[in-house]
């Protein structure tokens, strides 16, 4: 089935790039004398948006997507700035479409209302789309917009057309979860290689291991435009019990368990491939989809838990260094981790530990955004996809990224498939993170230390 996808997406990629051909010869591109400038692109774009012919509008987005891919970083910012100058809601129109709707009030006109609030520019991005390789174009384009949008927040009404658009164009519908092992092509192997964001892989036998031991396994998603490109990937451990640390999981030399044994399914990394596809939501498909592959074919696994780093209790916990929401007990616990002098006793390191886990407890429950929500980024993920926040682990992950970010700590979220629906809701509606008993015990004797 799938080669006959490719296959017919191929046949169809070749026919639109011999009916471009065609459009270009039309619009006359390949003489084309106008410069590599962001203003020429754009005059391009106003040329699509005229609405030609088939084959001269698949030339002209083409043209587009070269012309934009030729410019420097500060000349594509004024490709957007331009583009958001230009191609914006047509006022005339929407003026018109609210009299109308005012007058009439019915259907039709509501829906003429809501088609003329539409700015040009997501029509556009619609017709970039149709040109071969326009997805992937887009998907680049969105990239170097986020970058912009670090020194430009008036473009982020642009950002939020991308974004409108590739929730469609990327929704659950359309993605390909596949199995990622040792017979997949290279091509694909070297960009999970290069695209793992949590535990670096680092060589192809460190990526065996991680593909084609029979307790070991990968899943990807894939886009049908964007066959060889995954969109994000989990890596899932077979284990016979909830793992507390991360270095049995990745050592080098160890046992593989019989996957008939194996009770608990642990993902222990997931990597968003695309930059451009930041905000669009594929991990929560993701992990529900790997649980229903691997309770089909592997029995034996009835839990499934995560092995997840907490990359932003460092930072809170310093920040919070002259504050009651670390207690006491906290702050002696920080001043031994982060001594001003620099310097760290042995013994007093061991004890500041031991209080991580309350620490972390505080962090990944009560510390909240404004808008109600954990700090943590990590802990926003699993929550929201109905996890349950079920053991802390102090010295689990001593690489420097871990230490980094979390002097090592690393957290264990259960998906309990009988909750996760219940436990989705009370977060999503009351932003209340569910978390096990031995976590409440934590925060518990955090509050008893407090008194």
């Amino acid at each position: 089935m799938n080669a006959v996808v490719r296959s017919t997406g191929g046949i169809l990629t070749d026919l639109l790039a011999r009916v471009t051909d065609v459009g270009r010869s039309l619009a006359s591109l390949g003489e084309d004398s106008r410069p590599d400038t962001p203003e020429a692109a754009v005059d391009l774009a106003g040329d699509l948006l005229e609405g030609r012919g088939e084959a001269t509008g698949l030339a002209l987005a083409q043209a587009v997507i070269a012309r934009f891919a030729a410019l420097d970083a500060p000349a594509r910012r004024v490709f957007f700035e331009l583009l958001r100058i230009r191609f914006g809601v047509d006022q005339t129109a929407l003026e018109t479409a609210v009299a109308r709707w005012r007058e009439a009030g019915d259907d039709a006109s509501a829906r003429a209302l809501h088609y003329a609030c539409e700015p040009r520019s997501q029509e556009l991005l619609r017709m970039l789309n149709r040109a071969p390789g326009g997805t992937a174009a887009l998907v680049m384009m969105r990239t170097e917009l986020l970058r912009a949008l670090r020194d430009a927040p008036e473009l982020a009404g642009l950002d939020a057309d991308f974004r409108h658009l590739f929730s469609s164009w990327f929704n659950r519908g359309f993605l390909e979860l596949r199995r990622i092992d040792w017979s997949t092509s290279a091509a694909v192997l070297e960009k999970i290689i290069a695209y793992e964001a949590v535990h670096a892989i680092q060589d192809w036998d460190d990526l065996r291991r991680r593909v084609a031991a029979p307790d070991r396994q990968l899943y990807a998603f894939f886009h049908p435009a964007l066959p060889d490109e995954p969109l994000i990937f989990v890596e899932v451990a077979l284990t016979d019990a909830i793992p507390g640390a991360i270095s049995p999981i990745l050592a080098r030399e160890r046992t593989p368990l019989d996957p008939a044994r194996a009770t608990t399914a642990v993902f222990y990394s997931i990597s968003n491939c695309q930059t451009g596809l930041r905000g669009i939501s594929f991990g929560n498909f993701l992990i529900k989809q790997v649980v229903e592959e691997l309770r089909r074919d592997a029995p034996s696994v009835r839990t499934f838990v995560t092995l997840s780093p907490v990359p932003g209790l460092r930072r809170w916990t310093e920040s919070q260094a002259g504050s009651e929401a670390l207690g006491e007990a906290g702050r002696a616990a920080l001043r031994r981790l982060d001594p001003v002098d620099g310097s760290v006793d042995a013994a007093e390191a061991v004890a500041a530990a031991d209080q991580l886990p309350e620490i972390a407890a505080n962090y990944l429950v009560d510390a909240k955004r404004p808008d109600g929500l954990p700090f943590d980024p990590v802990a926003r993920f699993h929550l929201g996809n109905g996890a349950r926040l079920e053991r802390i682990h102090a010295q689990a992950d001593h690489s420097a990224r871990g230490l980094t970010g979390a002097w090592g700590v690393m957290v264990n979220y259960l998906y309990d498939l009988d909750e996760i629906e219940k436990n989705h809701e009370a977060f999503a509606h009351d932003g209340r993170v569910i978390a096990s008993p031995a976590v409440r015990r934590l925060l518990r004797g955090r509050q008893e230390t407090k008194r």
